[in-house]
C-alpha cells in the first residue's frame, strides 16, 4: 500500500508542476525585443546571417539606425522591408542584392571590419 500512495504521490506533484509551468509559460510571454537580434537574408548564393544586434549595439559598432535605413524619417520611425523598394520590376534602381552588397562590402572596406570575399557573408 506504501507504494501505491507514493506513486500518487509523485504523479500529483507532477501534474502540479507541469500545471504552474504551463500557467507561468502562458502568464508571462517573453519579452519581444525592439529591434531584431539577428536576421537570415536568404538567396540564391547562400543565406547571410547578419547579426543587427551587434551592428546597431552602443556596445558593438553603434551604427545609427539611419546608416543603413536612409528611408526613415523621423527618429523611432520603423524601416521599411528592403525589398519594397530594392524589388523594382522595371529593372531601374538597385535590387535588393545589389543594394546589400554596396551597403555592407563597403562599410566593411572603409571601416576594415568584417568580410568582403563571398564566403565571409554567405555561410548558411
Amino acid at each position: 500500500m506504501k507504494g501505491k500512495d507514493e506513486l500518487r504521490l509523485a504523479y500529483g506533484l507532477a501534474f502540479v508542476l507541469l500545471l504552474i509551468g504551463v500557467l507561468g509559460y502562458a502568464a508571462l510571454p517573453p519579452r519581444v525585443p525592439d529591434q531584431p537580434v539577428r536576421m537570415v537574408f536568404k538567396n540564391k548564393a547562400g543565406q547571410v546571417l547578419f547579426d543587427h544586434k551587434e551592428h546597431s549595439s552602443p556596445l558593438g559598432y553603434g551604427y545609427r539606425c539611419e546608416d543603413c535605413h536612409h528611408d526613415i524619417e523621423e527618429e523611432g520611425e520603423r524601416p521599411s522591408s528592403c525589398g519594397e523598394c530594392h524589388m523594382p520590376e522595371d529593372g531601374n534602381g538597385l535590387g535588393r542584392s545589389d543594394a546589400f552588397h554596396n551597403l555592407c562590402q563597403g562599410c566593411h572596406d572603409q571601416s576594415g571590419l568584417g568580410p568582403v570575399d563571398c564566403s565571409g557573408c554567405h555561410v548558411l
